[in-house]
């Protein structure tokens, strides 16, 4: 994936050549992720990947990590990140990418994980399903009954909850584990 800005440093170009360029060929050569963001469509990046650039900070998180670690069932087609900004859902080539606000102070337990040749932040497996249950503490999601928790490491998802400053979420976590 790449900016105007870059295109204009690889190729030694005006911004007005490159932005003319970009123009001309999005549809046939180049992907438009978002305004400023591009990639090309024969080598289009994984969705993880774009779900990282598209809108940072952010960690991909809640549903989405909860069922790529087998914590939950279902399949899930949304990539749904956490992000310290105002929450916004996108789509980009057919797909959901939505971004859902935390605090800062809840901004951390996320890893890097490579993903085919690009390297993503994950949430680990105890924050997202702590991320998960603070949108659920706040009755903007449903709480989902088919959670197998038995690799979730208590403690840590306990000292993650702590950092959302709010008893009723320690509460559900205690109760879900």
């Amino acid at each position: 994936m790449f900016s105007p800005l870059d295109f204009q440093r690889i190729f030694g170009v005006s911004l007005r050549a490159t932005q003319e360029f970009i123009k001309d060929h999005c549809g046939d050569i180049f992907l438009k992720v978002r305004n400023g963001l591009y990639a090309l469509r024969i080598d289009q990046p994984r969705d993880e990947t774009i779900a990282n650039r598209l809108y940072a900070p952010s960690y991909i998180s809640f549903e989405y990590a909860l069922s790529r670690y087998g914590i939950i069932p279902e399949s899930v087609y949304t990539i749904t990140s956490a992000t310290t900004r105002i929450t916004r859902e996108f789509i980009v080539n057919n797909k959901s990418f939505t971004y859902s606000h935390i605090k800062k102070q809840a901004y951390r337990g996320y890893k890097t994980e490579n993903i085919g040749s690009t390297t993503v932040l994950m949430a680990e497996p105890e924050k997202a399903l702590v991320d998960y249950l603070y949108f659920v503490d706040l009755k903007r999601k449903n709480l989902n009954e088919r959670f197998s928790v038995r690799k979730i490491n208590k403690k840590i998802a306990m000292e993650y909850a702590k950092f959302f400053d709010r008893k009723s979420l320690i509460d559900l976590v205690k109760e879900i584990l």
